[in-house]
């Protein structure tokens, strides 16, 4: 039956029970996406821990790599004995940045570049060759390890050489790096893991390796004349930081035990 509107033409309206009803309807609402398998899997390689694990499989298989080919040999020898002059130079210098990543000892590699390119260029290789192996060494060890490794500095020595490294990164680095007796590859992580930034980082290191480094150097290039007074002062300049490294620990201890 119309109503009375509609009878006369005008426009029909719904009931306001149906109106009502439309209005109240909700609208669906969209299917949750869920996180896809490569998100997952993009977060958990990018995770402290992944990173950390990946650095230490890349140094293992480093590590791994030098005790089977030994690469220090082969740079002994002049490896590759194709290659002469400054391009000989050059590479030695790459080739012994890489290997001291795998924890190969610098003063073998300093008596090599002595015995095999003479003072002045093996200098000038070595030091290339340490600057860069330390680049490299604490590029990894910040990119890598720092996230996961800066909550675990909880003992006392630990904690007091990260604050040395963090608050006096240049000087604490140059002290290092001139006074013999802590690990190369062990002091480029330890200063990865801190707050020490990357210019003070490799300045410290280029100019406190010199001395220790030329020393090695002049060593390996005067080894067939141990007589000489180059091949002696070499061999001074060798031991005098060591002792002198000795002594400052050992007068240190106490005050590192307070801490």
């Amino acid at each position: 039956m119309l109503d009375a509107t509609t009878r006369s033409g005008g426009t029909a309206t719904a009931p306001p029970q149906a109106a009502a009803t439309e209005l109240t309807v909700p609208a669906p609402l969209p299917a949750p996406v869920p996180a896809g398998f490569a998100a997952r899997c993009s977060r958990g390689l990018l995770s402290p821990w992944s990173r950390l694990s990946l650095l230490v499989v890349l140094l293992a298989a480093a590590a791994s790599s030098v005790l089977l080919f030994e690469p220090q040999r082969l740079l002994a020898n002049g490896w590759p004995p194709h290659i002469e002059g400054g391009a000989a130079v050059v590479l030695f210098a790459v080739a012994y940045g890489l290997i001291t990543v795998a924890f190969v000892p610098r003063p073998l590699l300093n008596l090599a570049a002595g015995a095999l390119f003479g003072s002045e260029w093996g200098i000038g290789a070595s030091l290339a060759g340490t600057v860069l192996g330390a680049g490299v060494a604490f590029a990894l060890g910040r990119l890598l390890g720092q996230d996961a490794l800066r909550p675990l500095l909880r003992g006392r020595w630990l904690k007091a050489a990260d604050g040395q490294f963090s608050r006096h990164g240049f000087r604490s680095m140059l002290a290092v790096r001139l006074f013999p007796g802590v690990p190369f590859w062990a002091a480029n992580y330890a200063a990865a893991v801190s707050r020490m930034g990357y210019l003070p980082f490799l300045l410290a290191t280029a100019l406190g390796s010199i001395p220790n480094t030329a020393a090695y150097v002049v060593a390996g290039a005067r080894a067939s004349a141990p007589t000489s007074p180059a091949f002696l002062i070499a061999l001074a300049c060798i031991a005098l930081p060591a002792l002198a490294g000795v002594v400052v620990a050992w007068r240190k201890r106490h005050h590192l035990r307070g801490r």
